[in-house]
């Protein structure tokens, strides 16, 4: 069976059907967390981190991933993926924003994404 796994801080039960639906192009959807990355972690640790998440990641054998997260570590990640053969991929979306003032000044920004596709690293 194939697997496209979904690594990122958002789980594909909240997705909407349209990605979901191209996810399963690729394959039965499995969700593993994209690590948390705390700011005073070393390089040492960083890449300890993307090594442990990318073994996470391989035990599935996807036949996809789409890898999303903070910036460093998913670079990492996305580096050792594709180094084994494994096409990875990010998803694309409009991002529509609507602002509301409140008679004090408070300013809310509602912020809606519209899943476009996924795009290739």
């Amino acid at each position: 069976m194939k697997i496209f796994v979904n690594c990122s801080n958002h789980p594909s039960a909240k997705w909407s059907a349209a990605q979901r639906e191209a996810a399963e192009q690729y394959g039965k959807i499995a969700d593993i967390p994209f690590p948390a990355v705390a700011c005073d972690l070393t390089d040492m640790q960083l890449e300890e981190l993307a090594q442990q998440t990318t073994a996470e990641i391989l035990a599935k054998k996807p036949a996809a991933v789409m890898c999303m997260g903070e910036f460093v570590v998913c670079f990492r990640i996305v580096q050792k993926l594709k180094k084994s053969g494994i096409r990875v991929l990010a998803s694309c979306s409009e991002r529509h924003a609507v602002e509301h003032v409140e008679k004090d000044g408070t300013v809310h920004k509602e912020a809606v994404f519209v899943f476009q596709g996924f795009r290739e690293y």
